[in-house]
């Protein structure tokens, strides 16, 4: 039986595509759970225009988190910590301590989206990299002083 998924199927397929699957298979697993319909005419038809529906979406969504993104680019954090001889830090500033000065200006982002290339355990100029979504990313300064 030919059905048409309307979500991503794990080890079947993805959104939108056309898979032959058992009738059984189908008809007990994939229809009660809505995450398939019967690839006729009409479904694949009506699929495609919510399809258009959400690409529209995705890409106004995608050209807010860029504005988002330029925003953040421009920002430069400044983040107090305890330093010692020659300007070594006692620990290390992390990325929870990045998303905490980020809070602070008015953007929530979670820690695990905040990528700090190597350990910052010296006060100076750091760029830190923001991922937003998973094609808009965004480069923060993040300015390490003395307390």
């Amino acid at each position: 039986m030919k059905v048409f998924l309307k979500e991503d199927v794990k080890n079947l397929g993805s959104l939108g595509d056309v898979v032959t699957v058992a009738e059984g298979y189908a008809r007990n697993f994939l229809f009660p759970k809505k995450m398939a319909v019967v690839a006729n005419e009409k479904n694949v038809k009506e699929f495609e225009h919510h399809k258009k529906l959400l690409l529209e979406k995705a890409a106004k969504l995608k050209d807010s988190l860029k504005a988002t993104a330029d925003k953040l680019s421009s920002l430069t954090l400044t983040i107090r910590a305890k330093s010692g001889e020659e300007e070594k830090l006692f620990g290390s500033v992390t990325n929870m301590d990045i998303a905490e000065a980020l809070k602070a200006e008015g953007f929530d982002f979670d820690k695990k989206k905040i990528s700090i290339e190597e350990p910052i355990k010296r006060l100076g100029t750091y760029s830190v990299e923001v991922k937003i979504h998973p094609e808009v990313s965004a480069s923060v300064k993040v300015n390490v002083v003395q307390e």
